[in-house]
């Protein structure tokens, strides 16, 4: 039986959803592993997201909490606000509460990805503060280091990441990931993807 990765997000722009779709071609690349799109119910009303101008939702599907537990591991992935994890995720973990009561996620690895408007907008900060909702279930965060090599020490273009995880910069929204950030978020999946297979494996 294949290990089941998820990928689970929450993307109002799409930025946060461009880094999903090229982690799950990492993640997908490791054989054995199955990677899985999901996204987070949103909770704000139509007419909100119309008035800051939020496009409509892919046809990726909607998680629920329960579904969560069938995974093998995951990487969980958000935009800022302001250098924490969006409300709209929050919500999804705080109905994780059968779960955690059961800990049916513990020892399950778990990696973080993230968009943030500006350099110094919480590349770090949003996955620092989002540690507590793994540690809470006793999930095992795995962060991507320095694993991605050359890529971490980029000095000449602007790029999102850190060692907590891959990241880009949306700006005013019209930004989009670059080259570089695509490929280190490629990077994520297949080593997070790694690690979720030789846990299992040994099981």
């Amino acid at each position: 039986m294949a290990v089941q990765v998820y990928i689970v997000y929450y993307s109002m722009y799409g930025h946060v959803e461009r880094l999903a779709e090229e982690i799950k071609k990492g993640a997908d690349s490791v054989e054995g592993v199955e990677a899985t799109l999901w996204q987070v119910p949103e909770i704000l009303p139509e007419e909100v997201l119309g008035k800051m101008r939020a496009p409509p939702k892919s046809d990726v599907p909607m998680i629920t909490p329960k579904e969560l537990s069938e995974a093998d591991g995951f990487v969980f992935g958000f935009p800022t606000r302001f250098g924490m994890m969006a409300a709209q995720f929050k919500a999804f973990l705080d109905a994780t509460g059968g779960l955690w009561q059961t800990q049916q996620l513990a020892g399950k690895p778990a990696g973080l990805f993230y968009s943030t408007s500006s350099q110094g907008g919480g590349q770090e900060t949003t996955a620092l503060t989002a540690i507590t909702q793994l540690v809470h279930h006793g999930m095992l965060f795995v962060p991507i280091g320095y694993t991605f090599g050359a890529g971490m020490f980029e000095m000449e273009e602007l790029k999102g990441g850190s060692p907590y995880g891959s990241g880009t910069y949306a700006g005013d929204g019209s930004r989009q990931p670059t080259k570089l950030e695509l490929e280190q978020a490629f990077h994520q999946g297949k080593y997070i993807a790694s690690i979720t297979k030789k846990l299992k494996e040994s099981a």
